[in-house]
């Protein structure tokens, strides 16, 4: 990517001078124009500014009723998405996220708020990656850079019964677009339980150029043992049964190693976040009601990035441990987030689960 043009920067251009133009989206400035911010005269802080007035953080925040879906931004223009940061209450598997390119119908991203993040399980962990970062108690972040040529959309549903509040800000550039950057995508997918035998599907029917470029992974084991023996799978440009490139290992394709164990005397499973990988939580099982234990992981592929021409699938085996030893099929919940960047048009997804089809117990 050319540094030129203002969509990002880093330590190599960061002193370089740019003619894009910087923008900010939020509650204090909805339609992110210049000279737009710290208008509003009502809102979720004016209570509390009644004796400050306007300018003084009058609204902060939105409140999204049960069953509505609410416009973050619409912005004409080319540019790019460059940060967003969101506070979310509520049910984070029934805040459903949706980012449209370009005036399409369809969106690019559709996915549980929560899970976007790697915060599938509705509890808070820390990620510290660099196009991901969730910190204390409920802040998401990402940095994942998302170019647009004519119009960007996003919208927030609540599935939820309750109101939710929702402090957010999408920070994005306005300026040229080069030919070769295409746009960003993410799709949900969840198996629970998974079929024996079969094996989940994190990515199918993508049509297009593009390269994969991260999986963040929810995955409840309803089995004792371990369970991470399967291999992930990547089918390009018409592979048939075979894949072009096979995994070793779940946990060797998150980039840990040996059942991500560190010995019963030093507490078992041992989580840990990186700059492109990590088992940033593990829900252990507390002897009644909660008995299956629980995993987060994500992996990025920022330096290696799985390149295709056509088309792409990525599934993923279930894999434990029987008497033999023999390899175990495993029936377990599993749920991802695939993230990618192709060419448009994006082909619509299939439809995400019914709230039930979404819920975690």
């Amino acid at each position: 990517m050319a540094d030129w043009n203002g969509l990002g920067v880093h330590l190599g251009n960061l002193s370089r001078l740019s003619r894009a133009k910087t923008r900010s989206i939020s509650p204090e400035n909805f339609s992110g124009e210049k000279g737009g911010g710290a208008r509003a005269t009502e809102g979720s802080g004016a209570a509390y500014a009644r004796d400050l007035g306007p300018g003084w953080k009058i609204s902060p925040s939105v409140r999204i009723e049960a069953g509505q879906s609410f416009t973050l931004a619409d912005v004409e223009g080319a540019g790019a998405i460059q940060q967003i940061w969101l506070t979310p209450t509520g049910n984070w598997r029934f805040s459903i996220l949706r980012f449209y390119w370009d005036d399409q119908e369809a969106p690019s991203v559709e996915c549980p708020v929560g899970d976007f993040f790697g915060m599938g399980w509705g509890k808070y962990a820390q990620i510290s990656s660099l196009p991901v970062c969730v910190n204390p108690g409920s802040a998401f972040n990402c940095f994942w850079e998302m170019p647009f040529r004519k119009r960007f959309r996003v919208t927030l549903e609540n599935l939820a019964d309750e109101a939710m509040t929702l402090y957010y800000q999408i920070n994005y550039t306005l300026t040229e677009v080069p030919d070769d950057l295409a746009y960003f995508h993410a799709c949900f997918r969840r198996s629970n339980p998974l079929p024996y035998g079969e094996v989940h599907r994190i990515l199918d029917g993508v049509q297009g150029r593009g390269h994969y470029v991260g999986t963040a992974m929810h995955w409840g084991s309803n089995n004792r043992g371990w369970w991470g023996e399967g291999e992930i799978k990547f089918h390009l440009d018409g592979d048939g049964e075979h894949p072009t490139i096979c995994g070793t290992g779940t946990e060797d394709y998150f980039l840990g190693s040996y059942n991500f164990d560190v010995g019963k005397e030093q507490g078992g499973y041992r989580e840990f976040t990186t700059p492109y990988a990590g088992l940033h939580q593990v829900i252990r099982p507390d002897g009644r009601y909660s008995s299956q234990q629980r995993f987060a992981m994500y992996r990025w592929h920022l330096p290696d990035p799985v390149r295709f021409e056509r088309d792409l699938r990525v599934t993923i085996q279930a894999l434990g441990w029987r008497a033999g030893p023999r390899y175990l099929p495993l029936q377990d919940d599993i749920a991802s987030v695939a993230y990618w960047y192709q060419t448009l048009p994006t082909r619509p997804f299939a439809p995400l689960p019914d709230r039930d089809g979404l819920e975690v117990n």
